[in-house]
């Protein structure tokens, strides 16, 4: 007997009450069939009562059979058929429309102009030959949608798994149709003419896919070789590197026990259960006694410039959130959008409540690239959000930024500041230490989901204290609140669920929101730079002595934790430069600190000694992985030398350079570069040493310049733009450092002005040229 397990795992079906379809006969009673053959997800049925030959039958995937219960006329999937120790063969069932089809509007064809014009006069026609939009948000967005879905039409947003037919035309279609329905008859009525019929067509069909994949991959080449097609580059390049992937979707995961879960259902419950407690559990936290005054005071309303302002730093080509209204759609209808926009946000400001549709969000799990696949924990939960609700973010930020200062020790997400301004300021803070043959002592600070973690309460107290107007205050809350999020997995979407903690992950106010509670929780801890820097919630304290940073570090620790922060234990590491024998280390409420040799500070390595070695191998290492990950176009024998120089140039060489324009190279490190570069390039054109071909050659045909001449460029570069500062930047600031102490016998270490010094006399430059940006540009080149 052949019995079917119910949705619920409990209730069976008897056999005798199914209908299986099979999409081969019309109806196939389920009675007078058996199952004779089964493997993995293919199976074979054929009829009891006829005489038929053994293995003959019907045979097609599981996942595409259709159950039918006659009682009630449910639709079900059946899988997983195995066969039970009784002899019985035994299938899952599983609800066949558990899961509705995600659809997105197809916005990239708004770049085409005719596109554009067609849908604004598609749009125009939906509201009665009037060019301006409704008042109401919610008839705005549904009109939009229809247009939109109607003159764009919809994707299912996803990629295709396990098959590559973007080459797919008409004629193989046909083809493919006549020998399906060729095989059809011939499962139907197996004579010799019938069989012939479809082994032609199926001849027929090779030659066609194959002639079709040659057309579409000659026109696809011809293509790159333009301007127009340079975007096509990089997609197929990422395209490619999926593909030569073992694993490109991860279907399975752990739960918190360790056990692997497979079934959609279940996999779907751990993501909910993971991402439900990480957004909603709350740090311990003393409450707050203090009180702070509100500043009430009128804001003025939304200006037109203020929204084009918004809405040009909008990227385009980035995924929707739940409403489908791709920004792409505001930048297409121009100044009516504008209009529209800057008449919806005063609603909102003046109101203080945002529409319900902004107030879903899209989770999607991002994997680290680091640990285990199969651990939630691994992965980084990034938030689908309205393009309507990022825009109305980047205009309450505008504002916040005009109100609230930031301490200068904070270098993440200002402007005027980035990553190598800190990196360069620790560097060069290391090398006089080094020089002077005194201790410095650091310690890198790593915070426990910090993101995820900032209490609400302290997050409109620290905006209070920092002088921000009451209503702006009301007007963040309403963003947080009554959010709700879904997590889209491999295996479908999960339930909805409320996000009561922390700020969101992929929100365009996030980062300085997270700024303005750092800046309060540590204005009382905190030192001058370079002895405290934060990069967001990237910290490193700095102090001439292992007490001094031990004190400085627990004083740190009361701060945050006391509001709901945690600093981690295991990830938080200390490093001492010029360490004298017996200096100890730092402890942490009695447990000691990992000590360190180096460490990778915001992406560059820096080490104890002050020497740079272990940097020059981690970005080779790191232009490694670039090139591998583009190594699909890289090794494509069809593609330019000139395109293929382009791609390196735009892709592999920025990972291998970043952060050295803050180092001063040895001859020896800059020669592992540029060996590192050649075998690079000698590989993408399919050259090997054996050819005996010149290296001059090989840059010239992939147009690729020395390496060690790019080197000399950015760190000039950057030394000009430290010059042309002003005196309180923290590059100048430690540049005109002097130490008392004296440098080490024996040959001198080298340091960033020996570089510095031997690259401007290379280019014919003096310090004093740097002053000029045009002419430094120039002479550098």
């Amino acid at each position: 007997e052949f019995k079917l397990i119910g949705p619920s795992g409990t209730e069976e079906y008897n056999r005798s009450a199914v209908t299986l379809s099979c999409g081969l006969s019309p109806e196939i009673s389920a009675v007078n069939m058996e199952i004779r053959w089964f493997k993995e997800t293919d199976c074979v049925c054929v009829y009891k009562n006829r005489e038929v030959t053994e293995g003959r039958g019907y045979r097609g995937r599981v996942s595409l059979f259709t159950q039918e219960l006659e009682r009630g006329n449910v639709s079900l999937q059946l899988k997983d058929c195995t066969r039970s120790d009784l002899g019985d063969y035994l299938c899952q069932v599983t609800d066949g429309d558990r899961t509705e089809e995600i659809t997105v509007m197809m916005a990239w064809k708004l770049k085409k102009e005719e596109c554009c014009e067609e849908f604004r006069q598609k749009l125009r026609k939906a509201l009665g030959g009037q060019v301006v939009l409704p008042d109401d948000w919610e008839t705005t967005a549904e009109v939009i949608r229809e247009t939109g879905r109607k003159v764009l039409g919809v994707s299912s947003g996803r990629r295709k798994e396990d098959k590559e037919t973007w080459w797919w035309n008409e004629e193989v279609q046909d083809s493919i149709q006549r020998k399906r329905l060729a095989k059809r008859k011939w499962d139907m009525n197996r004579t010799e003419e019938n069989r012939q019929e479809y082994k032609e067509l199926q001849r027929r069909v090779k030659r066609e896919v194959s002639k079709a994949k040659q057309k579409a991959y000659d026109e696809l080449y011809t293509r790159l070789d333009t301007r127009e097609g340079e975007k096509d580059l990089y997609r197929l390049a990422r395209q490619r590197d999926r593909d030569g992937k073992d694993v490109q979707q991860v279907r399975a995961i752990k739960d918190r026990d360790g056990r692997v879960l497979t079934s959609e259902e279940s996999v779907q419950r751990r993501w909910k259960e993971y991402f439900e407690e990480l957004m909603n559990e709350e740090n311990e936290k003393e409450k707050r006694v203090e009180e702070v005054n509100s500043v009430e005071q009128k804001v003025d309303k939304i200006r037109k410039d203020e929204v084009r302002k918004a809405l040009k730093r909008m990227k385009s080509g980035k995924a929707v959130g739940p409403d489908d209204i791709p920004v792409e759609v505001w930048k297409c209808l121009g100044e009516a959008a504008v209009e529209f926009l800057a008449s919806l946000f005063n609603r909102v400001l003046e109101s203080e409540r945002m529409p319900e549709e902004w107030r879903r969000s899209v989770l999607v799990p991002i994997f680290k690239n680091k640990g285990d696949v199969q651990s939630c924990s691994n992965y980084r939960g990034i938030k689908l959000m309205s393009h309507t609700m990022k825009l109305w973010e980047r205009v309450v930020e505008a504002r916040l930024r005009k109100v609230v200062e930031i301490c200068e020790q904070q270098y993440g997400f200002m402007p005027r500041k980035s990553t190598t301004d800190v990196i360069f300021a620790l560097r060069i803070l290391m090398e006089k230490y080094r020089d002077g043959q005194r201790e410095l002592h650091c310690v890198f600070v790593d915070l426990e989901k910090a993101y995820d973690r900032v209490p609400r309460e302290e997050l409109w107290y620290c905006m209070r204290k920092s002088g921000v107007a009451e209503k702006y205050v009301r007007v963040v809350q309403d963003m947080y609140e009554r959010s709700r999020t879904v997590v889209r997995c491999a295996v479908g979407q999960t339930e909805a669920f409320k996000v009561e903690v922390g700020l969101h992950q992929g929100s365009a106010l996030s980062p300085f929101l997270f700024a303005i509670v750092m800046d309060q929780l540590s204005e009382e801890v905190r030192q001058e730079s370079p002895w405290t820097m934060m990069f967001a919630d990237d910290i490193v304290i700095c102090s001439e002595s292992r007490e001094q940073v031990e004190e400085n570090l627990e004083r740190w620790r009361f701060a945050l934790e006391r509001r709901g922060m945690k600093v981690s234990r295991s990830k938080t590491e200390y490093m001492c430069v010029n360490e004298r024998e017996g200096s100890g280390t730092v402890r942490l409420q009695g447990e000691e600190v990992k000590k360190v040799q180096e460490f990778k500070y915001l992406g560059s390595t820096v080490q104890s000694n002050g020497e740079c070695g272990k940097e020059v191998k981690k970005q080779v290492q790191a232009g490694w992985n670039g090139w591998r990950k583009v190594s699909g176009v890289l090794c494509d024998r069809k593609i330019s030398a000139r395109i293929k120089g382009k791609v390196y140039r735009t892709v592999v060489r920025p990972a291998m350079l970043y952060g050295l324009e803050t180092v001063s190279l040895r001859k020896r490190q800059e020669s592992e570069l540029e060996v590192a570069e050649l075998k690079m390039l000698r590989f993408s054109l399919g050259v090997t040493r054996l050819d005996r071909i010149r290296n001059e050659y090989i840059r010239g045909t992939a147009h690729v310049g020395r390496l060690g001449d790019k080197v000399r460029e950015t760190r000039l570069r950057w030394f000009g733009h430290v010059q042309r500062r002003e005196s309180e930047y923290i590059g100048r600031r430690m540049m005109d450092m002097e130490l008392p102490g004296r440098r080490q016998r024996g040959r001198p270490k080298r340091r960033y002005m020996d570089g510095i010094n031997e690259d401007m006399k290379l280019v014919g430059a003096s310090v004093e040229d740097a002053e000029d940006r045009d002419r430094w540009r120039e002479m550098i080149r």
